[in-house]
């Protein structure tokens, strides 16, 4: 039996239990996790959220900010050419005890290189302990192609040697991806023949431990004890996990929850109206997306894929989706990101030229599927809605739309398939503040294949090329022009449509204080207090 039916209870019951002890927040997510391993997953807010929670990394981001500071590594040094990066570890950080693990030593060197080489290094046997995941940042970002080396200086330091000068390497490695776990508990778990409970019951070093999940119901976290900032006002933080966003604010405002994420855009006014809650906003750092599969006729043509875009009336999906909260988008990277090119011109709304460019391209009787995801994202309030929309747009131009959706964990896992059939809706919440978090992860050509992050599988050199040299520079003005250059590359291309770019709304309990909104979209609970 596996460890997380053992610790599984009902949700009712979980929340009853930390509410009746102790000081309790309970947080109504919009999903459930694919799991608790922070490497290998990138579905989004719940996970990233857990990982917060659960994980540190060597550097983090500043609580509302994309600034790098330090984390478990309390100092680092850059060498003049760039291709070393020493971390100087903060000694005495604990290990999360657990009613399944119980630490023997604080956290080390060989942690942060485990932590790391098993993503890249087909090989190790963590690196498929759960058969056919995928490292999707790892890959995508070119880490096995980056890191050369990784050299442990003693317990308390770590060298990583690089292959070349990399500027987005420090935020990369900010990322939930570069979460550090527990080598020790990865030892004893595959002694024990149970690698797959690294996932499962996960063990990190961060804010708060886990206890318990019962699948698409609730995750419970307690605080950590011995965490290294100092233990968090909230003694339990509970997940109760709530896909419908009237549900979740029918829970809010009964006070069943006291934070909750991603509400309809139909109930912006009522909730910014109850005088028991607050509304945060702020613009989010994001993309939504219809992507095409580039590789499969005739999708392979950019013609091909203009005249589809020129055929959708955006400013109508924004007006009736996103109701007010989003602003429609013409670029891969959202205009609140440093880089982006507002001289692109967007492929014009025009269903006749469209109809034309289509007939000229020898397609007639087109028939495609577009796929619309099962569950609302901070980019996108509802995928369905979209899908319909863009099934109407591309009718009147005489293109059959069917609309085909999956459970979330097998959407995304069918979407990377290079040989899928059909466009994908999707999206991107950056993760680090840098363009080539967009550009390389989303479109790069080390991003295509099977479980790449590239959904339209392009690889256009000229695209390839620009970002390439972007990442090798240290010139940020000139970092500037090659993403203009390469948004460009893009707008000719249009392997995607550019659906919209979405404002970030966060409901919460008047009694909630401390919590910080995240332009990076994650949700971070550390410094979170919450009065009686």
């Amino acid at each position: 039996m596996k460890l997380t039916r053992l610790l599984a209870v009902s949700s009712l019951a979980l929340i009853a239990a930390g509410a009746a002890q102790s000081k309790t927040l309970v947080y109504c997510s919009e999903g459930s996790p694919e799991g608790f391993d922070a490497a290998p997953y990138t579905a989004g807010t719940t996970l990233d959220a857990s990982g917060k929670a659960l994980y540190n990394r060597l550097v983090e981001f500043d609580l509302g900010t994309t600034n790098v500071i330090p984390a478990l590594a309390e100092s680092y040094e850059i060498s003049a050419d760039g291709l070393e990066y020493t971390f100087k570890l903060r000694p005495g950080v604990k290990f999360h005890t657990t009613d399944y693990f119980t630490p023997t030593r604080d956290f080390n060197a060989d942690d942060v290189i485990f932590s790391f080489l098993r993503q890249g290094d087909e090989s190790d046997p963590w690196n498929q302990y759960i058969p056919g995941i995928s490292y999707e940042y790892y890959n995508g970002m070119e880490m096995p192609e980056v890191i050369k080396e990784i050299q442990k200086i003693d317990d308390l330091t770590v060298k990583f040697v690089l292959t070349r000068a990399e500027a987005p390497f420090l935020a990369n490695v900010a990322m939930s991806f570069a979460s550090i776990v527990s080598k020790e508990y990865a030892d004893q778990l595959q002694a024990a023949g149970r690698m797959e409970d690294l996932n499962n019951a996960p063990v990190g070093t961060g804010p708060f431990k886990f206890v318990a999940y019962q699948k698409d119901a609730v995750i419970r976290y307690q605080a950590h004890d011995e965490y290294w900032k100092g233990r968090e006002k909230i003694d339990d933080l509970v997940f109760a996990i709530t896909t419908d966003p009237a549900v979740r604010m029918q829970k809010l405002q009964a006070g069943e929850c006291q934070i909750m994420p991603y509400p309809s855009p139909a109930d912006l006014d009522a909730l910014k109206a109850d005088s028991n809650l607050t509304v945060m906003e702020q613009a989010g750092l994001n993309v939504a997306y219809l992507a095409y599969n580039t590789t499969v006729a005739p999708f392979d043509k950019p013609e091909v894929r203009t005249a589809l875009n020129m055929a959708m009336n955006k400013q109508a999906i924004v007006d009736a989706v996103f109701q007010g909260t989003g602003q429609v988008a013409k670029n891969p990277i959202p205009p609140t990101m440093w880089g982006y090119n507002d001289a692109v011109v967007d492929t014009p709304y025009d269903p006749e030229a469209a109809k034309k460019m289509l007939e000229d391209a020898g397609v007639k009787d087109l028939s495609m599927e577009i796929w619309a995801m099962p569950v609302q994202r901070p980019y996108m309030p509802n995928a369905r809605r979209t899908a319909e929309m863009l099934q109407e747009d591309l009718g009147k131009i005489g293109v059959k739309v069917e609309i085909v959706s999956y459970e979330w964990g097998e959407y995304l896992a069918k979407s990377t398939d290079p040989a899928r059939k059909g466009a994908v809706i999707l999206g991107w919440t950056g993760d680090n503040g840098d363009p080539d978090n967009f550009l390389a992860v989303l479109l790069g050509c080390a991003a295509t294949g099977d479980g790449g992050a590239n959904r339209a599988q392009w690889c256009n050199k000229d695209f390839d090329d620009l970002i390439q040299k972007a990442k090798i520079t240290a010139d940020h003005e000139e970092r500037v022009k090659l993403y203009e250059q390469a948004q460009v590359v893009f707008k000719e291309q249009n392997p995607w449509a550019t659906l919209a770019h979405s404002t970030v709304f966060m409901p919460m309990s008047n009694k909630v204080s401390g919590y910080i909104m995240d332009p990076l979209g994650t949700h971070n609970f550390t410094g979170v207090d919450l009065a009686d």
